[in-house]
């Protein structure tokens, strides 16, 4: 299997173009040579049938600092899951963050909605936010790279959940990670549903506040769990993903 890059650019078999600059990089990292083959994906497959293809293309050029490379064949390749899984999560603090968008981007999620919640610990505005979302979606590409998706999550912009409670996503079945009796099983409402879209929210370290959970029950959230054990921020929605994956 040849290395696979994401590239944010027109890609028409037959052409010639130049990469973004990340995508560059990568290939002299790995010290390709003119004639070398790579494969490409944009998410957007190009009007070639799919969003979710991919594309052969052949180093033609090595620059100093750029690379370009032909545009080959056209694969239809579908490596998505079968439901849209969409996470709504309380940022948890310093690197983890970081490492549950790698993993549930590995494991299939469609979106990622950081939150701040009234026990968040990090917290983003500004130039930082900006900086923080630029790192993120970097992540989720390369992780889209390793793992074989060719459609790259959105990550949207850091909000507070009071505000984003205010705009839901309608068609899709919500769903809270809950430590409260009565909160069903996650399994059980899964395997009884035939949606084919799911939205977590899940609070950061320490959980929701009441009044966060009463909030989103307002919303339409429905409480359900994962067992009797208490997991961490940024481990609970991925145990959502991998389930909704298996099943």
């Amino acid at each position: 299997m040849s290395a696979r890059f994401y590239a944010d650019i027109a890609l028409v078999p037959g052409q010639t173009v130049t990469l973004p600059d990340q995508a560059a990089r990568h290939v002299q990292v790995l010290r390709l040579q003119p004639g070398g083959h790579i494969t490409l994906f944009n998410g957007r497959g190009d009007g070639q049938g799919s969003t979710e293809g991919e594309f052969e293309a052949t180093v033609a050029r090595m620059g100093r600092s750029d690379v370009d490379v032909t545009i080959g064949a056209y694969l239809a390749t579908a490596r998505e899951a079968a439901r849209a899984i969409h996470l709504v999560v309380g940022m948890p603090a310093n690197d983890r963050m970081d490492w549950l968008i790698e993993k549930a981007t590995e494991l299939g999620a469609a979106s990622i909605q950081p939150v701040m919640t009234e026990r968040s610990v990090l917290r983003l505005k500004g130039e930082r936010a900006d900086k923080k979302l630029a790192h993120w979606r970097a992540s989720a590409s390369a992780a889209c790279e390793q793992c074989g998706r060719n459609r790259v999550p959105l990550i949207h912009d850091a909000m507070t959940l009071a505000d984003w409670l205010k705009q839901p996503p309608a068609a899709s079945t919500r769903l809270l990670l809950s430590l409260q009796p009565g909160s069903r099983p996650l399994a059980e409402i899964v395997a009884s549903s035939a949606s084919a879209s799911f939205t977590f929210l899940n609070g950061p370290e320490g959980g929701l506040s009441p009044a966060e959970e009463a909030a989103a029950l307002a919303c339409g959230f429905a409480p359900v769990t994962l067992g009797p054990r208490v997991l961490r921020a940024e481990t609970a929605p991925l145990s959502c993903l991998a389930l909704l994956t298996l099943l």
